[in-house]
């Protein structure tokens, strides 16, 4: 057990409970709640935006490919930045215009009719349930190392934090855990770029040139070097462009500021963070090679660590300063881990209570005390289920996993959103089918891709060719939908459904 570790770890976790506990007093009313009545400004909140978006995949995952197989890490990385211009120049505005609590909320503005929040509702639960897993595989993972606590007593103690944040401190919890946790992460990656260029006098070609020197692929670390036919590399970079405009956590960040310049203002200083850490990450990266390549005590064969390469980044810590700095690098993924799974969650208990439960079931009479109750009975109920899950995919890389959700929401949520904000003719049937359809097919290739029904399943050919089935789904979803849309208004002779002005 690393004594460092669980005291920095328990330290974090108490200043985040003291965090909840403050804000429970603050999150009496749906708008508090759900939104923290957009009292953040664009600094905070585009720090909190940092800290939704770098994950443990970010951190654990792509760090892992970096040492696996080189360049393919930063393609990942380049595939993740293209996502902010969408949000940035595209939805921000009209995100903040538009919506007030969920995602769902922007489409129902657009889109009065009570299957555009069941479906909202639906594919948020299935795009963040994905995302989830990802996250509780790596907690999971990082306990068992460090502690040496069983992997599902882990993830369950994960789960038992989250629904507090959330079932006690709602967002302004959840917001102000992400600010510190991105401060954290962002401060401890700079120690550990500093840390590895210091091996080799700050001098960036030595490193590189060590780590194609220890790589059994050599100098093709340079450059992209998977076998990924030229479809599946489009589907992958397509997934990543726009599934990240259609993660509903995502999404509502944007009613926690006060208007449409600190909207756009919090997605610049994402932008600008996130961005930067990705530079960082390029020497933690290839730093993980030229460190711990041929390193007996942490790899046990070629381009293979003890524990699955997601360790990389915590074995490259203590390579660099031992048990204290490991620890530190502990506590800094799992402060990652438990901001983003509390936005996760506060975002499910949000469609299942204000959009399911409050317009679909009450048909808007429900009191605000009732869906605060609905809320916090949802994200008690979807931690279970993100516990199980993560017990079935405990193998899976992180980095895959999370891609995985976002090209759900590429297929999905993206498409009608896109066309609800940009689209007159969008009609409620339209959107419903074919965002149905996008999800039922995303989810549907994922099963029956290499992914999982080759590796998982054990069958020794995929039915469907890629890991990511956005470059089919995604088209196919958009032609159902326009399709829809245009014969409702061929039908009817006008758009058959009104602007819905009061959201």
């Amino acid at each position: 057990m690393n004594v460092t570790a669980v005291v920095i770890f328990i330290i974090f976790v108490a200043i985040t409970l003291l965090i909840t506990r403050w804000a429970a007093g603050r999150a009496k009313s749906r708008s508090q709640f759900y939104a923290a009545e957009g009292s953040f400004t664009g600094l905070q909140n585009g720090i909190a935006f940092t800290g939704e978006f770098l994950s443990a995949a970010t951190f654990l995952g792509i760090t892992g490919l970096y040492f696996t197989s080189g360049y393919d890490g930063l393609i990942y990385a380049i595939g993740a930045i293209m996502g902010w211009p969408v949000l940035l120049f595209l939805l921000s505005d009209r995100l903040r215009q538009l919506g007030r609590f969920t995602l769902t909320d922007v489409l129902a503005f657009r889109l009065h009719h009570p299957s555009v929040r069941v479906f909202s509702a639906v594919a948020t639960v299935v795009v963040l349930l994905l995302y989830m897993v990802a996250q509780m595989v790596g907690a999971g993972a990082l306990v068992d190392l460090l502690f040496g606590v069983d992997f599902v007593w882990a993830v369950s103690v994960i789960g038992v934090l989250m629904m507090i944040y959330v079932i006690f401190g709602g967002m302004v919890a959840t917001t102000w855990i992400q600010i510190a946790k991105a401060g954290f992460l962002i401060l401890f990656g700079i120690i550990l770029t500093i840390g590895v260029l210091a091996q080799f006098g700050f001098d960036f070609g030595a490193l590189m040139a060590t780590a194609a020197s220890k790589h059994p692929l050599g100098t093709r670390i340079m450059g992209p070097v998977s076998t990924t036919t030229p479809g599946a590399a489009i589907s992958m970079m397509l997934t990543q462009a726009v599934g990240l405009a259609g993660l509903p956590h995502l999404v509502m960040r944007f009613f926690t500021v006060p208007n449409v310049v600190e909207a756009r203002r919090s997605a610049n200083f994402a932008t600008a963070f996130i961005g930067g850490f990705y530079i960082l990450m390029i020497v933690i990266g290839y730093g993980t090679i030229a460190i711990l390549g041929g390193h007996p005590e942490y790899e046990v064969g070629p381009a293979m660590l003890r524990s699955g390469n997601n360790m990389a980044a915590l074995y490259l810590a203590q390579a660099i300063g031992g048990d204290v700095f490991l620890g530190v690098c502990a506590a800094a993924v799992f402060a990652t881990i438990l901001a983003v799974v509390a936005g996760l969650t506060l975002a499910v208990a949000a469609a299942i209570s204000h959009d399911l439960f409050g317009n679909v079931l009450r048909k808007g009479q429900s009191t605000e005390s009732q869906e605060i109750f609905v809320s916090r009975v949802a994200a008690a109920a979807f931690g279970v289920v993100s516990i199980a899950l993560s017990v079935v995919f405990r193998n899976e890389n992180i980095t895959f996993l999370v891609v995985t959700a976002l090209s759900v929401a590429a297929s999905s949520t993206f498409p009608v959103l896109f066309a609800a904000c940009f689209w007159k003719p969008l009609t409620a049937r339209g959107a419903v089918t074919g965002g149905t359809v996008g999800l039922i097919l995303s989810v549907a290739g994922i099963i029956l891709g290499p992914t999982v029904w080759v590796a998982v399943f054990g069958y020794a050919e995929p039915v469907f060719p890629y890991q990511y089935p956005t470059i089919a789904t995604l088209p196919i979803a958009i032609v159902v939908m326009v399709a829809v849309s245009l014969l409702d208004a061929k039908r009817s002779g006008a758009a058959p459904l009104p602007v819905n002005a009061g959201g």
